[in-house]
């Protein structure tokens, strides 16, 4: 089983003293490619914390609130992004989906998401409808909340569809902490459910989670705190090998 089933449920074990940093401010990405590489690490390291904090708890929400909850006492603001039908097979924008009548408060990154494919031509972004499998619906997941920077994402599964949220959470954020030895089963995890740079999405990982960053031919080192890990790629940029 993977991470991308299990994430809900279970979380890394170990944690140091040292919060995450800001993911810097980058040039806007032109392809889905490059938002996987871009995102992809990250997003999946902060679903593995939000997983171990909501356990198994079933979920709840509230569409006029923008609330979702996990039992009484895990209540999280929710933005919805879209949602897929389980018989036609095809994703639905929020922001097109009017019938749902969602309030646009809760639309907003969305709405937003839009905005970011007109600006930059990514057909995913800013086409209201296509096909699409549930399969799939970690893509939307990870490139929602990657954009958005959002604490997380969830998938709501409701029977007839699933419903793709992101939530942000100050308190979720404050207790994220750096977890070093996490990066190999995320990275790895990552490169075999997507299509990428491997190369790039590894710099991109590690730089989101505050490492600094020596590139020596095919070789990218992260360094944080006296914890390092290598990842050694062939011309191709795919990876050979980690070493942490």
């Amino acid at each position: 089983m993977g991470l991308f089933d299990k994430f809900l449920g279970q979380s890394g074990k170990s944690k140091s003293s040292d919060d995450l940093q800001p993911q810097p401010d980058l040039t806007p990405c032109k392809t889905e490619q490059e938002l996987i590489e871009r995102y992809g690490g990250i997003v999946l390291d902060k679903q593995l914390d939000f997983g171990e904090y909501i356990g198994t708890s079933g979920w709840n929400f509230n569409t006029e609130k923008g609330e979702i909850s996990f039992g009484p006492n895990i209540v999280f603001p929710m933005q919805v992004l879209g949602t897929i039908s389980h018989s036609s097979q095809t994703w639905l924008w929020a922001w097109a989906n009017p019938k749902a009548g969602h309030p646009e408060s809760i639309i907003q990154q969305a709405l937003n998401l839009k905005k970011y494919g007109e600006d930059n031509g990514i057909d995913l972004l800013r086409l209201d409808t296509f096909d699409f499998t549930k399969e799939e619906l970690h893509l939307m997941g990870l490139i929602g909340a990657g954009i958005s920077n959002s604490t997380a994402y969830y998938i709501a599964d409701y029977g007839r569809g699933a419903m793709v949220m992101t939530i942000k959470s100050d308190k979720l954020d404050k207790l994220r902490k750096e977890n070093h030895d996490r990066i190999s089963t995320v990275f790895l995890q990552l490169i075999s459910q997507f299509d990428m740079n491997h190369k790039l999405a590894f710099t991109h990982y590690l730089t989101a989670k505050g490492y600094t960053i020596l590139e020596e031919g095919n070789n990218v080192t992260g360094t944080r705190n006296d914890k390092s890990i290598t990842g050694e790629f062939d011309n191709f940029s795919r990876l050979s090998s980690l070493t942490a």
